[in-house]
């Protein structure tokens, strides 16, 4: 699937959270009608796709680098992350992922669920991510 080119427009969304569900190595294998909706993808596109198919260019890899590894360990993580919806056309939202467990205490997945985040909170961690983004280059 080819990714669109990253708009600089926001899509504001809010209502009802935005769920997702992926096995240990991030592929989705749930998402529920609101991610659809805001994701601009249909459940059918989304299912079998890693979940960075969302991921917008500005987001620092060192962001999800501490992620993957806080959640791999266990841990539930929490975060404000920016995302490309299938259009081009990008949204903020407030994540917490939380890994599954069986019963031998083994990761079988996570389930990862999204709120509207407040203009406020964007406009700090955007300036904390561009800064990350030039350590990057």
């Amino acid at each position: 699937m080819e990714r669109p080119e990253a708009k600089d427009e926001e899509f504001i969304f809010d209502g009802r959270a935005i769920i997702s569900e992926t096995d240990p190595k991030g592929v989705i294998t749930f998402a529920n009608r609101k991610f659809c909706e805001i994701a601009g993808y249909t459940k059918d596109e989304l299912k079998g796709q890693p979940h960075n198919i969302i991921r917008h260019p500005d987001m620092p890899k060192a962001a999800f680098a501490q992620m993957w590894e806080t959640i791999k360990g266990g841990q539930p993580w929490s975060g404000i992350v920016k995302n490309l919806r299938k259009d081009g056309l990008y949204y903020w939202v407030e994540t917490q992922i939380t890994p599954v467990f069986d019963d031998e205490g083994n990761i079988t997945g996570y389930i990862a669920a999204r709120k509207p985040v407040s203009r406020k909170n964007i406009d700090e961690i955007a300036k904390t991510y561009k800064a990350m983004l030039e350590k990057e280059k």
